[in-house]
């Protein structure tokens, strides 16, 4: 039997969630924005906010050429095993992440340093 080459595509945190996060913070960014800072084409961010809108996690109202987008407070995580806990505690932990300046030294992006475990 072969090694199997190491699985490098997956992320911690879904696009479902980065999106939700983004939106959190600006309700008024674009798609195009959201699709560019994902990574992902406009057509996948569409399904993806479609797909939250349907599960009542977020709502969309046109004002003007722009939708604007409220996130839902009090939902639940969808899987049975994280259930009992509220997306607004995962969505302000990306928030608070993106809003930190970049320290000199830190883990890079995309990196494993913060996998190693608490340092000292």
């Amino acid at each position: 039997m072969e090694p199997m080459e190491p699985r490098t595509s997956w992320t911690f945190v879904t696009n479902h969630a980065r999106i939700l996060a983004m939106i959190l913070r600006d309700p008024e960014t674009r798609l195009r924005d959201l699709a560019e800072t994902c990574r992902i084409t406009e057509r996948a961010t569409q399904a993806i906010v479609t797909d939250l809108e349907s599960a009542g996690y977020l709502t969309r109202v046109r004002n003007g050429r722009r939708n604007h987008y409220k996130v839902a407070s009090g939902t639940f995580f969808r899987h049975p095993a994280e259930g009992r806990h509220r997306i607004a505690d995962l969505l302000q932990l990306l928030v608070d992440l993106d809003s930190r300046p970049e320290v000199a030294g830190g883990p890079s992006p995309g990196g494993d340093d913060h996998e190693r475990g608490p340092r000292g």
